[in-house]
């Protein structure tokens, strides 16, 4: 058991604070209801993706409704992407001033809306909807490992694996219930997309018991000071920060190509949406493999070169099979490219975590590689479509992913070797 002074000297890894006696107390509060607090977690989790997942086998239906050329409908699923970088640049002020508990309630209220608005009769909406959509599951994306460091300091592994469990099962839904939903509701994709709002406004409900028990705890912190008076790394000079960012970066780009234009590969060529939809759905279901096994091999190893070289050359031969043989071999190549991609971004949050010297240099990087990496990312999407678009064909849009997974590799084998910002 911790004394009360070590309790007090817990560094929030997001907010980059430090509760004095009234903030623990409120946190103990929390604490005494675990099962409230992991049953928000789970449901928040959920939500990470779904709002991203729902629109993928959908995007040629929307498509056709607005008259968006492929370049348009690739803004579809990169302006949400694009959000998500700049809403990470706000979220640790956010919460600081206001609360962690009290920011993520918001976030999935603000989530809610935001698919609300991309159902409505507007091409305007949908855009600003995907911003609203973006800014909320980006500060998810920030505060939730803050919040599990925090309030679950000796079980931050497992609760981090149910937190991402939960965030890949709720992809897997939503990109397996896409097209069946716009069937049973029979109110085309919108009453699909729509659906999902639903989920967001559960969640926030579970959450409104922690604000309330949490409520005093905001403006109760203080700065945390680096022990023995040493100066906070800047993480933004170190070369060694920048390499776990751009692996970052480099990881999402693919991976959200995939989550933009998968099914839409495999309907160009012939295969039924609803097949599409389930084979997409198959790969984040796959990602779990990856996401699960790679963070536990890489902390067992005082290098991670042969886990970069595995989830690269997984993720490589997946697009390759999508360029070569996209029907015949989609199930296989949906399944390498799930572990890839699992395994890709549970390498790139523990090397956030195995390259930092302490918990306050781990807030900063995971800033940093958050932001810089969800900006390089939305561009995937963007430049996917228009290269389709200029070509009609998915040859170059896939060879040039396959550039990425090359840059990824050079850069990750610099980020994994055994050393600290």
């Amino acid at each position: 058991m911790r004394t009360e002074e070590e309790t007090r000297m817990l560094v929030d890894a997001e907010a980059g604070v430090r509760p004095s006696a009234a903030g623990t107390a409120a946190r103990r509060a929390l604490l005494a209801h675990p099962a409230v607090l992991l049953v928000g977690i789970v449901l928040a989790s959920l939500n990470m993706r779904v709002a991203l997942a729902s629109v993928a086998p959908l995007v040629g239906e929307i498509s056709g409704a607005f008259g968006l050329s492929a370049t348009a409908s690739s803004l579809v699923t990169s302006v949400p992407v694009l959000f998500l970088g700049l809403g990470a640049l706000v979220a640790p002020s956010l919460g600081r001033r206001f609360g962690t508990e009290r920011v993520l309630f918001a976030a999935l209220l603000l989530l809610g809306i935001g698919i609300l608005a991309r159902v409505l009769p507007s091409v305007y909406a949908l855009y600003a909807g995907g911003v609203l959509v973006g800014t909320a599951i980006a500060l998810l994306n920030v505060l939730m490992p803050g919040l599990i460091k925090r309030d679950f300091p000796d079980r931050a592994a497992s609760m981090t694996s149910v937190y991402t469990g939960a965030m890949i099962a709720g992809a897997t839904a939503a990109a397996a219930a896409a097209v069946p939903l716009e069937n049973a509701l029979g109110g085309g994709w919108e009453a699909s997309l729509g659906f999902w709002s639903l989920l967001a406004a559960v969640a926030a409900l579970a959450w409104l018991p922690q604000v309330l028990i949490a409520r005093g705890r905001t403006g109760h912190e203080v700065r945390a000071v680096p022990a023995g008076g040493a100066r906070p790394v800047r993480v933004w000079r170190s070369a060694l920060a920048w390499q776990v960012t751009l692996f970052m970066g480099l990881q999402s780009l693919w991976t959200y190509v995939l989550i933009a234009w998968m099914p839409t590969i495999f309907t160009d060529h012939g295969m039924s949406r609803s097949t599409a939809g389930m084979i997409f759905a198959f790969n984040n279901l796959t990602q779990v493999a990856g996401a699960f096994a790679v963070p536990l091999l890489a902390g067992r190893m005082r290098g991670q070169r042969p886990l970069i070289v595995l989830v690269t050359t997984l993720v490589a031969a997946g697009y390759a099979g999508l360029a070569v043989a996209p029907v015949e071999g989609a199930w296989l190549w949906s399944a390498l490219l799930g572990i890839g991609q699992g395994g890709g971004i549970g390498l790139a949050l523990t090397l956030i975590v195995l390259r930092s010297g302490d918990a306050a240099t781990a807030a900063r990087l995971s800033g940093m590689a958050q932001t810089v990496g969800y900006l390089m990312a939305a561009a995937g999407p963007l430049a996917a479509g228009a290269l389709h678009q200029a070509t009609g064909s998915w040859t170059l849009p896939i060879c040039g992913v396959l550039g990425v997974c090359a840059t990824a590799l050079a850069v990750g084998l610099l980020a994994a070797r055994n050393r600290t910002v």
